[in-house]
């Protein structure tokens, strides 16, 4: 009995460490310049690939903005919503295979994700190859 109770717990840590470990939930972006908060992003999986969109915005002036550079159907979309990943697919440690939206100028870049730690999410955007792009750190949101 003694036994089987040690494998349960260790089993539930086990789970409880591999489910922290992954990009779902909800992460803070970081302004480059000022290194200020600058929204919350929220990860989740819908048909199989991996998206993210802005949950909500420190700036209160920028609440109300809408993607005017956008191209398709998220032009003129608040960017309050907006579903900034888009499309990507695990790949190793790495999420890729789909792209991220600037909702600043509109422009859309290939992009790839992965943990740096359970707390510490990269996320690059770039051109072409992955050498020619901006990486740029989340960091996991705290209620």
């Amino acid at each position: 009995m003694r036994n089987l109770l040690k494998i349960v717990l260790v089993s539930l840590i086990t789970i409880t460490g591999i489910q922290a470990q992954d990009v779902f939930g909800k992460w803070t972006t970081i302004d480059d310049n000022t290194g200020e908060a600058r929204s919350v992003i929220e990860i989740y999986e819908k048909g199989g690939k991996v998206y993210g969109k802005i949950v909500a915005i420190t700036d209160p002036a920028k609440r109300d903005n809408v993607c005017t550079n956008c191209t398709g159907d998220d032009k003129n979309r608040p960017i309050l919503g907006l579903e900034l990943l888009k499309g990507l697919e695990k790949n190793g440690d790495k999420y890729d295979g789909g792209y991220i939206t600037d909702p600043d100028n509109g422009k859309r870049y290939k992009c790839y994700i992965e943990l740096e730690d359970a707390n510490t999410l990269k996320v690059r955007g770039y051109i072409g190859m992955a050498v020619l792009g901006r990486t740029q750190i989340w960091e996991r949101f705290q209620d």
